[in-house]
């Protein structure tokens, strides 16, 4: 979730023009690393968190009763999704419109923006925004719980999808050449390397197929949580490895003159897009078992905070640059100024308004201190 923030700094600041998918752009200061930045976390962030949710996922529906699971689900999920929707929706209109505006020239930005608090209309969802992710989270538990009870009828198939589970987990090469021929598969499919994240109303096939295709491995993954361990092993060459490619990837995309974009419908670049995502989820994941395993008062208030920082983060990518507009300083100094100051408005309204209050408990299912000395 936390480089969602990075994400959505650095897309103003992109070379590429991202159309009505981010209509912000500072003219002035594009540079072209905050474009390789954003390939990279999108050919890993949303996948990663869809296995991680299903792992956990999984977790709770063995580990407790099915119903507990699918309760909890609808508390951390389904509800803060509708209420957030709700909230943000109108803040959401204003900062992107007035951001807009601003970058566009157009003498009278925040009046305009102002003046749409006075429709109603701004006040209605059009649109699910960054709360995608949420959307698109409940159907791919609603289809793997339905399907985890239908194979809870088959004990043999449901033993045997463990079995080879547990055998290529256990081996490292094959376990990325699996299943990155999976999503190869899948990409070849839907006709596209990089799956754009539907913001609509209306379910879309593809974000749906895709998303939840590492939902159902990170399901599969609990099922053979004895071999987390083994995710160590070649886990700093996999990163390494995941990032020369992106480089690569976006070398081709930018300078090979191939005619290609980061979304043309080409066997190679869907054959980097199947390896780079594979190669980055073992990696990190097995970074994280290599250094995360032991508890940590400081990653563990990071991660309860990680649900609110994105829950609001975005308003602020946008609104941010517009102060940055008249600086002459170049794109890198822009993107990170916007970054860090987004985070400390973040984390600092995280830390007093929503830690110890009945949001962090809404968000998070319990209140906690806000002492940090033993931080």
């Amino acid at each position: 979730m936390m480089l969602g923030l990075v994400l959505h700094s650095a897309l103003t600041y992109n070379v590429t023009v991202h159309g009505n998918v981010w209509n912000i752009k500072d003219t002035e200061a594009t540079n072209i690393t905050t474009d390789f930045l954003v390939l990279m976390i999108h050919s890993f962030r949303m996948p990663i968190f869809f296995l991680i949710a299903g792992f956990f996922g999984a977790l709770l529906f063995y580990e407790r009763k099915p119903w507990q699971m699918i309760k909890n689900r609808t508390v951390r999920i389904v509800i803060p999704f509708i209420v957030f929707l709700l909230i943000l929706t109108p803040i959401m209109q204003f900062s992107f419109g007035y951001a807009s505006e601003t970058f566009g020239g157009q003498e009278n930005a925040l009046t305009n923006a102002l003046a749409l608090f006075s429709e109603f209309s701004v006040y209605i969802p059009k649109s699910t925004s960054h709360l995608w992710f949420l959307y698109y989270l409940f159907f791919a538990t609603t289809f793997t719980v339905l399907l985890a009870f239908l194979l809870k009828k088959t004990p043999k198939l449901t033993q045997r999808i463990k079995k080879n589970g547990n055998y290529i987990f256990h081996k490292p090469v094959l376990r990325i050449l699996f299943f990155s021929g999976i999503t190869f598969f899948i990409l070849t499919v839907l006709k596209t390397p990089m799956v754009a994240s539907s913001t609509s109303l209306i379910p879309d096939t593809n974000t749906f197929v895709y998303y939840t295709s590492f939902y159902l491995i990170g399901w599969l993954l609990y099922t053979s949580k004895q071999q987390l361990e083994t995710l160590k092993k070649y886990d700093w060459l996999c990163v390494i490895l995941a990032i020369l490619l992106v480089v690569i990837q976006g070398i081709l995309i930018q300078y090979a003159d191939l005619g290609l974009k980061s979304n043309t419908n080409s066997p190679l670049l869907i054959a980097f897009s199947s390896s780079i995502v594979w190669l980055f989820i073992f990696g990190i994941t097995g970074l994280f078992i290599r250094y995360g395993s032991h508890h940590s008062t400081r990653m563990r208030y990071i991660s309860d905070a990680s649900y609110w920082v994105y829950l609001i983060h975005l308003p602020l990518t946008a609104l941010f640059p517009i102060l940055l507009q008249k600086v002459p300083i170049n794109g890198i100094l822009k993107f990170l100024i916007v970054t860090i100051a987004t985070a400390i408005v973040c984390f600092t309204s995280y830390h007093f308004f929503v830690r110890n209050t009945f949001i962090g408990k809404f968000l998070n299912g319990r209140k906690y201190p806000k002492n940090l000395k033993s931080l």
